[in-house]
């Protein structure tokens, strides 16, 4: 295990725009602002929603399409840089009208209804993502 110490930096408040893109969104506010680290939290409801799976065995994101309108419970997770710009890394949990929960690794083409979110800069520590080869995923170089 490693950790890295950082401080509280700024915090954003703001909304997602209507029929934007949520992870594109994020990542479009982080590179404007320049946050390179951060927690991310975002409530509404969404248009439709595509969400990933990770299939440990077969190493591959698996992709579900959710054609109806959700609302979001929870989208929670980090900012952090990949290729030296913000990589948003997120999950996000999805109710649909019958209270059904839906979710997992949010991906592009999820299409925002509604959004607030919340993203708290942590400043001191610049992680950058990468291939990990005992996972196959992008995760924290840990000499970063």
């Amino acid at each position: 295990m490693w950790f890295k110490n950082g401080d509280k930096g700024r915090t954003f408040i703001g909304r997602v725009p209507f029929r934007g893109d949520l992870l594109e969104s994020v990542q479009e506010f982080a590179a404007k602002e320049k946050i390179n680290c951060a927690k991310v939290e975002v409530i509404g409801a969404v248009e439709k929603a595509v969400t990933g799976y990770y299939n440990q065995d077969k190493r591959v994101y698996e992709d579900h399409q959710f054609n109806e309108h959700l609302e979001i419970i929870s989208c929670l997770g980090n900012l952090s840089l990949r290729d030296g710009k913000p990589a948003a890394h997120l999950h996000i949990a999805l109710s649909d009208s019958e209270g059904r929960m839906k979710g997992g690794h949010l991906q592009k083409g999820t299409v925002v209804f509604a959004g607030e979110f919340v993203i708290e800069e942590i400043v001191g520590p610049e992680l950058h993502r990468e291939h990990d080869p005992d996972t196959d995923l992008p995760l924290w170089k840990k000499d970063s």
